[in-house]
């Protein structure tokens, strides 16, 4: 007998006494074998004489319905489905975009589902765009409500599972089989997920920089938590529409956030007048530095010039005291009467002479005779 017989006054079901729900399945309906025969046999009566089925015709009647049969096991899995082949109820092997071929029902069966189909689920928010405030409406980590609209896009994995028991059942298999309705089981994952992510993070960074990493964040635990369960989903991507906070207070947030970029434009302006500022102070100071240091070089060398020089004196002077503390003497008044006008008073002339040598004028009258 067919599965669907056993089920609940035929409704369809599948080898776990629960089948894919809706049009989820993707696969053809199955012939009642019954019944398929039953029709052979009127036809055959229909065509025979009299109306009556001979052995022979019984026979080639048998024949025909398992030519019939055989042939329904053709299938055809198109280019963005995935084949997933039962045999007895039980997962057998997965086939990929052609033409194929399995063993006709009951003894297996085939489900096509559309694995490259990428669908999407909107969390906060109604297709008209207005908010859903018991979706929306969620508690981040300083103790501030965010309103978050985001939308979740999924399919169906189409890559096969190992559960390393030498079988492979594949992520279009658990989805057939493990979850009776994707979408709901999707939206519940993802706004739990969400909010564990919003309630790590501070407001500001959800509404600011921080949203991509919001985004890749509830992306890696929604995808961990449909894995946990065998549901067979892939998540593609979280997109955020809206992080903002309530409307009752958004005008007051409105307020705080230029407030805030005051904050930034005077700290930007003050950092930008440091910037200047200080390099030409460090400028100046490292001048003065080498400005004293080359004056502290060319005093050291001056001093040592002297004591060099008055140290080649004192031997001079230790040889011939006398001889060189008069010629100290001579050279010491030479350099201080050098740019005087002097008069020479000769004490011992005569009386009647006067004891006075013009000397400047000489000098003058001398340079001028010399031009």
């Amino acid at each position: 007998m067919p599965w669907n017989d056993n089920n609940n006054g035929g409704n369809s079901g599948g080898p776990w006494g629960q089948g894919p729900s809706g049009g989820r399945s993707g696969g053809p309906q199955q012939p009642d074998l019954e019944e398929l025969l039953r029709r052979g046999q009127d036809k055959f009566r229909q065509a025979l004489p009299g109306g009556s089925v001979g052995g022979p015709a019984i026979i080639v009647g048998l024949l025909i319905l398992i030519g019939v049969w055989a042939v329904s096991g053709f299938y055809t899995v198109q280019q963005e489905e995935q084949g997933v082949v039962l045999r007895f109820g039980k997962y057998d092997r997965i086939t990929q975009p052609g033409l194929h071929y399995h063993i006709p029902y009951p003894v297996e069966e085939v489900y096509t589902p559309k694995v490259l189909t990428n669908n999407q689920i909107n969390i906060g928010f109604n297709p008209a765009g207005r908010d859903i405030p018991q979706e929306s409406l969620m508690l981040t980590g300083d103790e501030n409500i965010v309103n978050v609209h985001f939308s979740v896009f999924w399919q169906i994995n189409p890559a096969e599972l190992d559960t390393g028991e030498g079988v492979k059942p594949s992520g279009a298999a658990d989805y057939l089989f493990n979850v009776q309705n994707p979408d709901q089981a999707v939206k519940a994952i993802a706004e739990s997920a969400m909010r564990e992510v919003i309630g790590r993070n501070d407001l500001q960074p959800i509404i600011t920089e921080g949203r991509k990493i919001v985004e890749q964040d509830a992306q890696a635990l929604i995808q961990t938590t449909v894995d946990a369960y065998g549901t067979g989903i892939l998540i593609t991507q979280v997109q955020l529409q809206k992080a903002d906070p309530p409307d009752q207070v958004i005008d007051a947030f409105r307020d705080v956030v230029a407030a805030r970029q005051d904050q930034d434009r005077k700290v930007n302006e003050a950092r930008a007048f440091a910037n200047k500022i200080v390099p030409e102070a460090r400028g100046e100071a490292q001048q003065t530095i080498q400005q004293a240091e080359a004056y502290r070089a060319q005093t050291v060398v001056d001093a040592n010039g002297e004591a060099s020089r008055f140290n080649s004196i004192y031997q001079e002077y230790k040889q011939a005291k006398d001889v060189t503390r008069e010629r100290m003497f001579l050279e010491t008044m030479e350099r201080v009467l050098k740019d005087k006008n002097k008069i020479v008073i000769d004490d011992k002339a005569g009386s009647g002479v006067v004891p006075y040598l013009p000397l400047p004028e000489l000098n003058q009258r001398m340079n001028k005779g010399d031009k």
